[in-house]
């Protein structure tokens, strides 16, 4: 089996500026919890945690990656590693923020979450439109008939 090598010096430059990324990340975990104790309402700290889980997690592992990448010692394994930990990473990296768009969404309309003062609200402006009886017309009137005719 041939061994896939990297230039030389290669390998330190990406462990250290993996190591680097990981520092990042340790350094936006701590700056997200502290937000999250510090926050005023929910929204701003889920601003917070979702801030702590794109730098403090996303980062982390893409340096993970690089560390496992330049780790010549782990053989062909490496690749195995760094696959994995930048797949997990776009997988957070797409999936947190729809998370944490669901969670405020959710808060929004279960009125869970109320925050004051209010500037504007959009989410509520919308949840007030009118509807097809409020309108005067009737509701389904537009609706096809089975036929086919309108």
């Amino acid at each position: 089996m041939s061994k896939v090598a990297l230039p030389a010096g290669l390998d330190w430059i990406l462990v250290i500026i993996g190591e680097i990324m990981i520092a990042v990340g340790v350094i936006s975990d701590l700056i997200a919890a502290i937000g999250l104790l510090r926050f005023p309402n929910f929204y701003v700290r889920l601003h917070a945690a979702t801030i702590g889980t794109i730098w403090g997690a996303f980062v982390p592992l893409i340096g993970a990656a690089l560390v496992a990448a330049g780790a010549d010692f782990l053989g062909k394994y490496r690749w195995f590693m760094a696959g994995g930990a930048v797949i997990t990473a776009i997988l957070i990296l797409i999936l947190g923020p729809a998370g944490s768009h669901a969670l405020a969404r959710a808060a929004h309309r279960s009125k869970a979450a109320v925050v004051q003062p209010k500037v504007v609200d959009h989410l509520e402006e919308d949840s007030h439109a009118f509807t097809p009886e409020e309108k005067g017309g009737k509701e389904g009137e537009d609706e096809v008939k089975e036929g086919g005719e309108p």
